[in-house]
């Protein structure tokens, strides 16, 4: 125990050395060593040993006074020694290339007594393995050091998984790495098997689960930013079989810099987990309703809104108006876009106006609209949380349906060209108040249009599910609640959603848009429905846990089973009519929805607006059983203001 407390007590002793003194003792070291190389030059050329003091001195001075200025014009009293690494090679040649040449002129070329002219090439050679050498040593002191002091031999192992460019890169990013060992190459090439790369060797995939087991391998490291969807999926689908943490590399078009670095490791991310095959965006459509023209998006610094405004920007519109009521989510998408304008190099710069308004301020709106004129609208303010709204049934109604109804009011009033509506799988025989407002939404924009047939505006709706990482989204919660350990609570074992990313739903959004022909109601396609309780699985194996269950009574996270939420459902539905027709898009389909005249509608939405303004709950839903087609409420009032004894 005291041989260990003296270790750590001479290491930090040097370390606390102050950073000029140490470029002094470095100066001195390289000094000795060039004495060291003269005497090791004589011995090599004469074949014996001369004392110091019967070398010509003025060779010595000669090689001090040319070396060390070199070396400090060269950088090499710059650099930390003790996080040296191969790296230092080109460095130390250069400078030594500098120093022989100037030496050799000298000694060879001029001569001195008593010293053979080969001595000028001999010693800069003895002097580079010298100088090269002896920062090496440095670099592997300490790392034993390290080690002896931090007992590397329980630090996490991990096996890189792709022995291409990007792994290597990795591997030599990781080289200082002082929190994880790299113990070797995964790679499905059989060629490269059994052969080793800076030092690692090259495993197959195939026994993976036995080296995974004999080196007491924790973390995996995918290195494979260019292999498509499907074959990456598979390689997860294995791993998730096997008790390891699994962190991966971005894909090659985020890795612009092509040089690969330890920042870029980062955790799966819910959509690695999902076999989705990305399409592509069509340029044509995504710049049809936007470039060169006035946009609008309401609902600007939500999860949906905000990725719609980056969208868009990239899309060169005429001028941004933002409209949120939230000034925090405001200023966040705002500083965010201006960060954005600046790295399209757009001269002078894209106008963005921010605009704090709530889309149930009718007056406010029609200002806004009468103001900036836009062209194209995307209406994504909307309450979307089902328990809230659930709670909160006036308020929900209020913002869903009638600040839909001012937007596209106003929208028609000053003849927009396109408006586009965000809608929800909820709005399919909705089980919720959230849902029902939605579909509701929808009905009036469906009427609107039945009305005004000759109006200039087109209304269009898009609907979709899930999308990861959103407000809404349970996935960020999951991922809290395997961080603590557990449990994770899910309302039944047998939820199923649909999901998609929040960039990829944005610009399905926007290419359904120009796609429309008046009211069309468009279903983004969502892929395969996922059971929760398996994506849950997948998430917490993929971080090297197990799950807690009846056949695994030792795992480590439990799910536990709280019970449905009010108006949840267990299965989202897209479509509310039969026979869906397809589009020139292979990711976007029409729906043929019933509608509600306009005749037959307004007096309902007048009444409706009534029953809010005067809270009559109860009312309020039975009018909109009526209304929305699929819709019904158990009887059970959730209104937190109004409570239940409204039914008394």
């Amino acid at each position: 125990m005291s041989i260990k407390k003296n270790i750590n007590y001479l290491s930090r002793s040097i370390l606390e050395i102050p950073r000029y003194a140490k470029r002094v003792i470095v100066i001195i070291f390289d000094s000795v060593m060039c004495v060291v190389a003269i005497w090791a030059a004589l011995y090599l050329r004469l074949d014996q040993f001369f004392p110091l003091n019967e070398i010509n001195s003025l060779v010595i001075y000669i090689s001090i006074i040319i070396a060390i200025p070199i070396f400090w014009l060269s950088g090499l009293y710059k650099a930390i020694i003790r996080y040296s690494d191969k790296s230092l090679v080109a460095p130390v040649s250069f400078a030594l290339l500098i120093y022989g040449l100037m030496y050799m002129s000298i000694v060879t070329v001029y001569t001195i007594p008593g010293v053979p002219r080969s001595i000028g090439i001999i010693q800069p050679l003895i002097l580079f393995f010298l100088v090269f050498g002896s920062r090496m040593s440095v670099h592997f002191l300490y790392d034993r050091l390290y080690q002896i002091n931090n007992r590397v031999s329980i630090l996490p192992k991990a096996l890189v998984y792709g022995a291409g460019i990007a792994g290597r890169q990795l591997v030599s990013a990781l080289d200082n790495n002082l929190e994880m060992k790299i113990v070797g190459f995964i790679d499905d090439d059989y060629l490269l098997h059994n052969q080793s790369i800076q030092g690692k060797e090259i495993y197959s995939s195939k026994n993976l689960k036995f080296i995974i087991k004999t080196k007491k391998i924790t973390h995996i490291l995918l290195a494979i930013p260019s292999i498509n969807r499907s074959k990456r999926m598979n390689i997860l689908k294995e791993l998730n079989k096997l008790k390891v943490i699994v962190r991966t590399l971005p894909s090659v078009k985020d890795l612009v810099s092509g040089k690969v670095t330890v920042s870029d490791i980062r955790e799966l991310e819910i959509e690695d987990l999902l076999a989705r095959e990305e399409v592509l965006p069509n340029k044509e459509l995504l710049n049809k309703n936007i470039n060169l023209k006035t946009v609008l998006v309401t609902g600007a610094g939500g999860s949906i809104g905000s990725e719609l405004c980056r969208q868009i920007i990239k899309l060169n519109p005429k001028r941004l108006i933002l409209v949120e009521i939230s000034e925090y989510a405001l200023y966040q998408i705002h500083q965010d876009l201006l960060q954005l304008n600046k790295k399209l190099n757009i001269e002078p710069g894209i106008p963005i106006t921010p605009l704090l308004a709530s889309i149930q301020d009718k007056n406010k709106i029609k200002k806004i609209f009468n103001t900036f004129k836009p062209d194209t609208v995307y209406h994504a303010a909307a309450y979307k949380h089902v328990p809230l709204v659930e709670g909160n049934i006036c308020e929900g109604i209020r913002n869903n349906v009638f600040g839909t109804k001012f937007v596209a009011d106003a929208a028609l009033q000053e003849k927009v060209s396109d408006f586009v509506l965000i809608s929800s799988d909820k709005a399919v025989r909705p089980t919720n108040v959230m849902g029902a407002s939605k579909r509701l939404a929808e009905l009036y924009l469906q009427s609107l249009t039945d009305k005004f047939k000759d109006k200039i505006t087109k209304f269009c709706i898009v609907r979709f599910g899930n999308v990861l990482e959103s407000s809404g989204s349970v996935i960020p919660k999951f991922k809290k609640q395997i961080k603590n350990g557990g449990p994770i609570t899910l309302t039944d074992e047998n939820v199923t959603r649909y999901f998609m990313t929040i960039p990829e739903a944005s610009q399905l959004v926007i290419q359904a848009g120009a796609m429309s022909a008046g009211c069309d109601v468009f279903i983004l396609d969502m892929g395969k429905p996922i059971k929760i309780k398996d994506l849950i699985k997948r998430m917490v194996n993929l971080s090297g846990l197990t799950v807690k269950d009846k056949h695994n009574l030792d795992g480590d996270i439990e799910v536990k089973i709280t019970g449905l939420r009010p108006g949840e459902k267990l299965y989202e539905e897209l479509f509310l009519g039969i026979n869906p027709l397809f589009t020139n898009h292979p990711k976007i389909q029409r729906a043929q929805d019933p509608f509600i005249s306009w005749s037959n509608l307004e007096p309902d939405l007048l009444h409706l607006n009534e029953l809010i303004d005067q809270e009559k709950v109860a009312e309020i839903l039975n009018l909109l059983e009526k209304l929305v087609q699929g819709y019904s409420w158990n009887g059970k009032l959730v209104d937190e203001i109004n409570g239940e004894d409204i039914l008394v």
